[in-house]
């Protein structure tokens, strides 16, 4: 019986060692994409200015460091550090979206004009690749793994992909004369962004109640 034992303890080692591994990829894999993203982002927005641009790319940096608390449990092999993460990852989103919020709200306070339209646009649809390839990375690893946390982040990946095309209507907007319509989507993608909170929000704890 013992020796039975000691074999099947062996086996869960193994099998607690390769999900470690896995993980660990698919977390180290998205944040590689999605900071490479925000960075991307970040120099557009410099030369830009653009409202809606900065929220999107404020939520992809958050998006990105949502990867750290779920690498820290994927290296623990540890299922209660990982449910804690969860939680980690709903609250950077949810910080995003405040931050978001409040750059829009002073930028209609405050309007000033939206320049070099076509790098917008670009950098839009630079988000949606981004945020897409990290969805899809999240997303397999999540249901192969049986991990909320990164379902939860997987399809929040995936909303902030469509998130992103928001910008490049900005930039048609501004292309169109329509100046007030950048900080305006700006708040649509922080309404947006505080939705996929309240939902990563019902998986994790979810993910809780039958942990």
């Amino acid at each position: 019986m013992r020796a039975h034992e000691h074999g099947h303890s062996h086996g869960l080692v193994h099998d607690s060692i390769r999900r470690s591994r896995q993980g660990l990829r698919a977390v180290g894999l998205a944040l590689l994409v999605l900071a490479a993203t925000a960075l991307a982002q970040a120099v557009v927005f410099a030369a830009s200015g653009s409202i809606a641009l900065l929220a999107d790319l404020i939520h992809n940096f958050g998006d990105a460091a949502t990867a750290i608390p779920l690498g820290i449990a994927f290296a623990l092999r540890s299922a209660r550090a990982e449910r804690v993460a969860g939680l980690g990852v709903v609250l950077a989103i949810f910080v995003s979206a405040c931050v978001a919020g409040y750059e829009a709200v002073l930028r209609i306070v405050d309007p000033r004009d939206v320049e070099h339209v076509g790098a917008l646009a670009a950098a839009g649809a630079l988000g949606f690749a981004g945020n897409w390839i990290a969805a899809i990375v999240r997303s397999r690893a999540g249901r192969r793994l049986d991990s909320a946390a990164l379902i939860a982040d997987g399809a929040h990946a995936r909303a902030d992909a469509y998130v992103s095309l928001a910008v490049v209507a900005s930039a048609a907007a501004v292309y169109a004369g329509l100046g007030i319509a950048d900080p305006l989507i700006g708040l649509a993608i922080t309404v947006v962004i505080l939705r996929i909170t309240w939902e990563s929000w019902r998986t994790v704890r979810d993910d809780h109640a039958h942990g």
